[in-house]
Protein backbone atom coordinates (compact mmCIF):
# COMPACT_ATOMS: atom_id res chain seq x y z
CA UNK A 1 0.00 0.00 0.00
CA UNK A 2 1.26 3.44 -0.95
CA UNK A 3 0.73 6.45 1.31
CA UNK A 4 1.22 10.18 0.72
CA UNK A 5 2.13 12.22 3.81
CA UNK A 6 1.68 15.99 3.40
CA UNK A 7 3.20 17.61 6.49
CA UNK A 8 5.35 20.74 6.77
CA UNK A 9 6.92 19.70 10.10
CA UNK A 10 9.83 17.74 8.63
CA UNK A 11 10.69 15.99 11.87
CA UNK A 12 7.12 14.78 12.34
CA UNK A 13 6.91 13.80 8.67
CA UNK A 14 10.10 11.75 9.05
CA UNK A 15 8.77 10.01 12.16
CA UNK A 16 5.52 9.09 10.40
CA UNK A 17 7.39 7.90 7.31
CA UNK A 18 9.62 5.67 9.45
CA UNK A 19 6.62 4.19 11.27
CA UNK A 20 4.71 3.61 8.04
CA UNK A 21 7.73 2.04 6.35
CA UNK A 22 8.20 -0.27 9.35
CA UNK A 23 4.61 -1.43 8.77
CA UNK A 24 5.36 -2.18 5.10
CA UNK A 25 3.82 0.89 3.49
CA UNK A 26 5.46 2.69 0.57
CA UNK A 27 5.64 6.36 1.56
CA UNK A 28 5.95 9.62 -0.37
CA UNK A 29 6.47 12.92 1.46
CA UNK A 30 5.43 16.47 0.59
CA UNK A 31 6.18 19.47 2.81
CA UNK A 32 3.88 22.13 1.36
CA UNK A 33 0.40 22.25 -0.11
CA UNK A 34 1.50 22.87 -3.68
CA UNK A 35 3.72 19.79 -3.81
CA UNK A 36 1.12 17.70 -2.00
CA UNK A 37 -1.64 18.79 -4.35
CA UNK A 38 0.49 17.92 -7.38
CA UNK A 39 1.41 14.45 -6.08
CA UNK A 40 -2.18 13.69 -5.12
CA UNK A 41 -3.33 14.70 -8.60
CA UNK A 42 -0.68 12.79 -10.55
CA UNK A 43 0.24 9.70 -8.49
CA UNK A 44 -1.76 6.70 -7.24
CA UNK A 45 -2.20 6.41 -3.48
CA UNK A 46 -4.14 4.06 -1.24
CA UNK A 47 -4.50 6.81 1.38
CA UNK A 48 -3.23 10.29 2.27
CA UNK A 49 -2.28 11.84 5.61
CA UNK A 50 -2.86 15.58 5.19
CA UNK A 51 -1.96 18.46 7.50
CA UNK A 52 -4.19 21.53 7.22
CA UNK A 53 -1.80 24.35 8.16
CA UNK A 54 0.47 23.98 5.14
CA UNK A 55 2.70 26.57 3.44
CA UNK A 56 1.81 27.83 -0.06
CA UNK A 57 -1.64 26.17 -0.24
CA UNK A 58 -3.81 25.39 2.78
CA UNK A 59 -4.73 21.74 3.38
CA UNK A 60 -8.50 22.34 3.02
CA UNK A 61 -7.89 23.95 -0.39
CA UNK A 62 -5.69 20.99 -1.41
CA UNK A 63 -8.38 18.51 -0.37
CA UNK A 64 -11.11 20.50 -2.09
CA UNK A 65 -9.09 20.49 -5.32
CA UNK A 66 -8.51 16.72 -5.16
CA UNK A 67 -12.20 15.99 -4.71
CA UNK A 68 -13.11 18.44 -7.48
CA UNK A 69 -10.75 16.47 -9.73
CA UNK A 70 -12.44 13.21 -8.65
CA UNK A 71 -9.45 11.97 -6.68
CA UNK A 72 -11.07 9.38 -4.42
CA UNK A 73 -8.25 8.09 -2.19
CA UNK A 74 -9.11 8.12 1.54
CA UNK A 75 -7.75 11.23 3.28
CA UNK A 76 -6.93 11.38 6.98
CA UNK A 77 -6.56 14.95 8.18
CA UNK A 78 -3.89 15.47 10.82
CA UNK A 79 -3.84 18.93 12.40
CA UNK A 80 -3.66 21.10 15.51
CA UNK A 81 -6.99 22.65 14.52
CA UNK A 82 -9.50 21.20 16.99
CA UNK A 83 -12.47 23.58 16.80
CA UNK A 84 -15.69 22.00 15.66
CA UNK A 85 -16.17 24.36 12.69
CA UNK A 86 -12.67 23.52 11.44
CA UNK A 87 -13.49 19.82 11.60
CA UNK A 88 -16.74 20.43 9.74
CA UNK A 89 -14.88 22.35 7.03
CA UNK A 90 -12.43 19.49 6.59
CA UNK A 91 -15.16 16.85 6.37
CA UNK A 92 -17.18 19.00 3.97
CA UNK A 93 -14.07 19.34 1.80
CA UNK A 94 -13.86 15.55 1.55
CA UNK A 95 -11.89 14.26 4.57
CA UNK A 96 -12.55 10.68 5.65
CA UNK A 97 -11.09 10.95 9.16
CA UNK A 98 -9.69 13.65 11.44
CA UNK A 99 -6.92 13.35 14.04
CA UNK A 100 -5.82 16.23 16.27
CA UNK A 101 -2.17 16.73 17.22
CA UNK A 102 -0.57 15.57 19.44
CA UNK A 103 -1.46 11.98 18.69
CA UNK A 104 -0.25 8.41 19.23
CA UNK A 105 1.34 6.76 16.20
CA UNK A 106 -0.44 3.46 16.91
CA UNK A 107 -3.82 5.19 16.75
CA UNK A 108 -2.85 6.89 13.50
CA UNK A 109 -1.78 3.56 11.99
CA UNK A 110 -5.00 1.88 13.13
CA UNK A 111 -7.15 4.63 11.63
CA UNK A 112 -5.17 4.44 8.40
CA UNK A 113 -5.64 0.66 8.17
CA UNK A 114 -9.37 1.12 8.73
CA UNK A 115 -9.63 3.72 5.95
CA UNK A 116 -7.80 1.49 3.48
CA UNK A 117 -9.88 -1.56 4.45
CA UNK A 118 -13.16 0.28 4.01
CA UNK A 119 -12.06 1.77 0.69
CA UNK A 120 -11.48 -1.75 -0.66
CA UNK A 121 -14.66 -3.18 0.87
CA UNK A 122 -13.25 -4.99 3.92
CA UNK A 123 -14.30 -4.68 7.55
CA UNK A 124 -11.85 -6.88 9.46
CA UNK A 125 -8.21 -6.17 10.27
CA UNK A 126 -7.46 -9.75 9.23
CA UNK A 127 -8.01 -10.66 5.59
CA UNK A 128 -8.89 -14.33 5.22
CA UNK A 129 -8.60 -16.08 1.89
CA UNK A 130 -9.32 -19.79 2.32
CA UNK A 131 -6.49 -21.21 4.47
CA UNK A 132 -4.50 -18.01 3.95
CA UNK A 133 -4.69 -15.32 6.64
CA UNK A 134 -3.18 -11.81 6.52
CA UNK A 135 -3.02 -9.91 9.81
CA UNK A 136 -2.85 -6.28 8.68
CA UNK A 137 -2.24 -4.90 12.17
CA UNK A 138 0.90 -6.97 12.69
CA UNK A 139 1.89 -7.45 9.02
CA UNK A 140 1.88 -11.22 9.47
CA UNK A 141 0.80 -13.98 7.11
CA UNK A 142 -0.16 -17.55 7.97
CA UNK A 143 -1.19 -20.57 5.93
CA UNK A 144 -3.26 -23.25 7.67
CA UNK A 145 -2.20 -21.61 10.93
CA UNK A 146 1.52 -21.84 10.20
CA UNK A 147 3.48 -18.57 9.83
CA UNK A 148 4.70 -17.57 6.37
CA UNK A 149 7.85 -15.46 6.35
CA UNK A 150 7.79 -12.81 3.62
CA UNK A 151 10.11 -9.95 2.75
CA UNK A 152 8.71 -6.41 2.89
CA UNK A 153 7.99 -6.25 -0.85
CA UNK A 154 6.56 -9.77 -0.93
CA UNK A 155 4.19 -8.79 1.87
CA UNK A 156 3.19 -5.56 0.10
CA UNK A 157 2.37 -7.46 -3.07
CA UNK A 158 0.33 -10.13 -1.30
CA UNK A 159 -1.50 -7.59 0.88
CA UNK A 160 -2.43 -5.50 -2.16
CA UNK A 161 -3.75 -8.56 -4.02
CA UNK A 162 -5.70 -9.54 -0.89
CA UNK A 163 -7.28 -6.09 -0.55
CA UNK A 164 -8.37 -6.33 -4.19
CA UNK A 165 -9.14 -10.00 -4.47
CA UNK A 166 -11.90 -10.82 -6.88
CA UNK A 167 -10.27 -9.01 -9.78
CA UNK A 168 -6.98 -9.21 -11.70
CA UNK A 169 -4.41 -6.57 -10.76
CA UNK A 170 -2.08 -5.42 -13.52
CA UNK A 171 1.67 -5.17 -13.14
CA UNK A 172 1.48 -1.40 -13.66
CA UNK A 173 -1.06 -1.07 -10.82
CA UNK A 174 1.15 -3.13 -8.52
CA UNK A 175 4.13 -0.97 -9.40
CA UNK A 176 2.15 2.19 -8.59
CA UNK A 177 0.99 0.90 -5.21
CA UNK A 178 3.87 -1.05 -3.68
CA UNK A 179 6.73 1.31 -4.55
CA UNK A 180 7.34 4.86 -3.36
CA UNK A 181 8.00 7.63 -5.87
CA UNK A 182 11.79 7.55 -5.54
CA UNK A 183 12.11 3.77 -5.84
CA UNK A 184 13.65 2.32 -9.00
CA UNK A 185 10.50 0.83 -10.50
CA UNK A 186 11.49 -2.15 -12.61
CA UNK A 187 8.38 -4.01 -13.79
CA UNK A 188 10.35 -7.23 -14.04
CA UNK A 189 10.72 -7.33 -10.26
CA UNK A 190 6.95 -7.81 -9.92
CA UNK A 191 7.29 -11.19 -11.63
CA UNK A 192 10.14 -12.04 -9.27
CA UNK A 193 8.04 -11.18 -6.20
CA UNK A 194 5.06 -13.14 -7.53
CA UNK A 195 7.26 -16.15 -8.11
CA UNK A 196 8.70 -15.92 -4.59
CA UNK A 197 5.29 -15.56 -2.96
CA UNK A 198 3.95 -18.51 -4.94
CA UNK A 199 6.80 -20.65 -3.63
CA UNK A 200 5.91 -19.70 -0.05
CA UNK A 201 2.11 -19.99 -0.10
CA UNK A 202 1.49 -22.24 -3.11
CA UNK A 203 1.42 -21.33 -6.79
CA UNK A 204 -2.31 -22.00 -7.02
CA UNK A 205 -3.20 -18.99 -4.84
CA UNK A 206 -2.04 -16.39 -7.38
CA UNK A 207 -3.61 -16.78 -10.79
CA UNK A 208 -2.15 -15.18 -13.90
CA UNK A 209 -4.82 -13.80 -16.21
CA UNK A 210 -3.17 -13.21 -19.54
CA UNK A 211 -3.28 -9.56 -20.57
CA UNK A 212 -4.86 -8.48 -17.26
CA UNK A 213 -2.48 -9.35 -14.44
CA UNK A 214 -2.50 -11.34 -11.21
CA UNK A 215 -5.44 -12.34 -9.03
CA UNK A 216 -5.54 -13.83 -5.54
CA UNK A 217 -7.74 -16.93 -5.59
CA UNK A 218 -9.26 -18.01 -2.28
CA UNK A 219 -10.48 -21.42 -3.41
CA UNK A 220 -7.65 -22.45 -5.73
CA UNK A 221 -7.51 -25.55 -7.82
CA UNK A 222 -4.32 -27.52 -7.07
CA UNK A 223 -1.73 -27.10 -9.81
CA UNK A 224 -3.38 -23.98 -11.26
CA UNK A 225 -1.52 -20.70 -11.85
Amino acid sequence: MRILVVEDDRNLARQMAEALTAHHYAVDLAHDGEEGQFLGDTESYDAVILDLGLPVIDGVAVLTDWRRNDRRMPVLVLTVRDRWHEKVAAFDAGADDYVVKPFHLEELLARLRALIRRASGHTSSTLVCGPLSIDLGNSKVSLDGAPVVLTAHEYKLLAYLAHHRGRPVSRSELIEHIYSQDFDRDSNTIEVFVRRVRKKIGAEFIRTTRGLGYQLVCEPEPGAE
